[in-house]
């Protein structure tokens, strides 16, 4: 079965974690306020020379990024290795938040680069500029 990917244009095989995925993009649109053309799925990116696909990124409109989230399908539990995951992804990336979900289970984080620390939320807040 496939899906049409708003962000993407194109029809994609319904996977698991793409049903995260396209749940999380509308998370984005509809409650969180994210205009369409500041998100962008699954694209590549550096970490230490190696190329690294990630799953949703939120953009500021002068580029920076606001929120990178990694989707896992539901069946895969949420440990420390998916932490690290988007951890190493945003070490290039430089995100104001990050977002872990497997569709069932959300934690939100925002960061703190100068003091080098991050704090758990409850929820991200709305897209504002």
């Amino acid at each position: 079965m496939a899906v049409f990917d708003i962000v993407r244009k194109k029809f994609v095989m319904l996977t698991p974690e793409e049903w995260v995925r396209q749940h999380v993009v509308c998370f984005l649109r509809e409650q969180k306020k994210y205009p369409l053309q500041l998100i962008n799925v699954e694209k590549q990116l550096k970490v230490n020379d190696l190329s690294k696909r990630y799953d949703v990124v939120g953009f500021y409109p002068d580029g920076r990024i606001n929120l990178v989230v990694e989707c896992k399908a539901p069946s895969v539990k949420i440990t420390q290795t998916t932490f690290d995951q988007i951890a190493r992804y945003n070490l290039s990336l430089q995100a104001d938040f990050l977002m872990v979900t497997n569709g069932l289970e959300h934690y939100f984080c925002q960061l703190d680069y100068e003091n080098k620390k991050y704090h758990f939320l409850t929820d991200i807040p709305e897209f504002s500029l």
